[in-house]
């Protein structure tokens, strides 16, 4: 027989082993970083797009921050930057993750930190590894056959009326072979306050086919995603700014140049739910808009309507396509995930 003493002994160490229990599954879901989706339909647009049962596959881990993700068809691989780690992976379906170029942004002997690597990539019409390289403040090609890489860079730019560049973040290259390019401070070591900044605004910028560096916007806070819509009559810009957490579309002028700027979609009320700015945009060949940001991948038609999301419990940043626009490959924290379109 239990006496009151036992009984309370008993009681008392069943309370610190709940107590044990819970704190453990508290802690295991506040540290479990496992990538989870589901899609969100907001339109019946969205059904002639995506599923809303479809799958978001987690394809490679185990790198620090990847973005600026490109699919090359020639090589049926897809190309991403680990920033931090000043790396290229690449990754295929018969071999998965593999170390593609290092160093990729930074080329440099002094040590540094913060976000040194390459961010944003995209192949020319040439058939060449085009970069933005944070730690060298350049927008560079590699001087290599995509088959055989080499961290070997030939400048294409790397500063504008006599001062450097900040650190290019993200590009878009028109069929006509301009590049243009944002420049935010994220690849500065103490970003916007750092000594080594030379510009006194954050810009977009485009470089000629000729080879001529032309300043488009010096107004928005942090430009960090662009793409153009098909026609390439107009582009979208993402700032990535807490205050301003908007995607701007603008029109191209008779020069290639920007006019008539406006808000495609204000995240302003997404960002106050959810902690996260506009990044990464790509734009399909019906002009929908997949634009990372709060919770997830945002989808927009032309207009700027919300379509749906695909919602994940990782930092989104950037997204890419294949060739056919089947599959979506999505840059979140330290994954890369991929999914089926319709």
């Amino acid at each position: 027989m239990i006496n009151r003493f036992e009984l309370k002994s008993i009681i008392s160490l069943s309370l610190f082993v709940m107590i044990v229990l819970h704190a453990h599954l508290t802690l295991a879901q506040a540290t479990d970083k496992t990538p989870k989706a589901v899609i969100e339909k907001m339109s019946s647009e969205l059904d002639a797009i995506i599923s809303t049962d479809a799958e978001v596959e987690t394809i490679a881990s185990g790198f620090e921050w990847v973005e600026g993700p490109v699919w090359v068809e020639s090589q049926k691989m897809l190309l991403f930057s680990d920033i931090f780690k000043n790396r290229i992976y690449k990754w295929t379906a018969a071999k998965g993750k593999e170390l593609y170029l290092e160093p990729s942004g930074y080329s440099q002997k002094a040590p540094r930190g913060g976000e040194i690597g390459s961010n944003g990539l995209a192949v020319n019409s040439k058939g060449q590894l085009v970069l933005c390289q944070h730690g060298d403040r350049q927008i560079a090609i590699m001087n290599a056959a995509l088959d055989h890489p080499k961290p070997v860079f030939i400048t294409l730019a790397n500063q504008y009326d006599g001062k450097k560049f900040n650190s290019p973040n993200d590009l878009a290259i028109k069929s006509n072979g301009d590049i243009y390019f944002t420049d935010p401070p994220y690849g500065l070591e103490k970003g916007v306050e750092d000594p080594a900044k030379e510009l006194p605004y954050q810009g977009v910028y485009k470089i000629s086919k000729e080879g001529t560096v032309t300043l488009l916007i010096d107004s928005l806070t942090r430009p960090n995603g662009i793409a153009f819509f098909p026609g390439e009559k107009s582009l979208l810009i993402a700032n990535s700014d807490a205050k301003k957490p908007y995607w701007y579309i603008y029109d191209l002028d008779k020069k290639r140049g920007l006019i008539n700027g406006r808000i495609f979609f204000d995240g302003s009320r997404a960002f106050q739910k959810e902690n996260r700015s506009p990044d990464g945009i790509k734009i399909d060949r019906k002009g929908r808009v997949f634009a990372p940001g709060p919770g997830g991948i945002w989808i927009y038609n032309e207009k700027g309507m919300v379509l749906g999301r695909i919602k994940i419990n990782v930092i989104t940043s950037n997204c890419a396509f294949s060739a056919d626009y089947k599959t979506l490959f999505i840059t979140a924290d330290s994954y890369v995930l991929k999914v089926d379109l319709k």
